[in-house]
């Protein structure tokens, strides 16, 4: 389904991401881990078409996406769900959710009863500000945002961060029924028991260049792994 070879990212004349190699299958989701500064949010910035890319490939579903803008990746349905979610403060929920409804093409967006039947909490919030929510409805209202797009894939970036645990924990079963459903996704994380209990595939950056990669149950018992970047 998606497929990124060589990908490089730059800041002027600094590398943050040196010659990523990832791939992800329907249905998938694998975990992007490192500490901060890795080059986690640089990688899928660039696969969604949001960074430049200082060399390397994309191609998903078959098509290379590698010169596309995000505007025209997400149509293409590949989402990006940014870690500050980034959404606008005066929309409401709804106004939120339709307005990313005019962003696929080629297929329909997900009816918006559905978004509410994932997280019945925007429902009840549906006429209230973006601004006005709390974290964990802004980080459900940015991941129903993706989903009206009808993704079939979905960069995810670091969805945990700032929230408490016991919404942490109602966001990581929503996320797996999304998968379930045929969505792959790619999940930024630092933490490794978030990222445990959702993927199943591990690739770990430090300095912007992958250190390991395999199932995740391995990185889980590597005491190097754990020692050297999750410390």
């Amino acid at each position: 389904m998606l497929e990124v070879s060589g990908l490089s990212v730059a800041y002027g004349s600094v590398r943050a991401v040196h010659s990523l190699d990832l791939s992800l299958a329907r249905g998938e989701t694998v975990a992007l881990l490192g500490a901060n500064g890795a080059g986690k949010t640089s990688s899928v910035e660039a696969i969604a078409g949001l960074l430049p890319k200082a060399g390397g490939r994309v191609v998903f579903e078959g098509e290379d996406i590698t010169g596309l803008a995000a505007s025209t990746v997400v149509r293409r349905g590949l989402a990006l769900v940014p870690q500050w979610r980034e959404l606008f403060p005066n929309f409401t929920v709804e106004e939120t959710l339709r307005a990313a409804s005019s962003a696929p093409r080629g297929r329909a967006p997900t009816p918006l009863p559905e978004i509410y039947e994932l997280f019945p909490v925007l429902g009840e919030r549906r006429r209230q500000l973006a601004g006005s929510l709390s974290g964990g409805e802004q980080q459900m209202l940015a991941l129903g945002r993706a989903l009206v797009t009808n993704p079939r894939a979905i960069l995810l970036d670091e969805p945990s961060a700032g929230l408490a645990v016991a919404i942490v924990k109602t966001l990581v079963g929503t996320v797996r029924r999304i998968a379930e459903s045929g969505v792959g996704i790619l999940l930024v994380e630092q933490n490794l028991e978030i990222a445990e209990s959702l993927a199943s595939r591990a690739v770990v950056l430090t300095t912007g260049r992958v250190v390991w990669e395999g199932p995740m149950a391995d990185a889980m018992t590597n005491p190097e792994i754990r020692e050297a970047y999750f410390a």
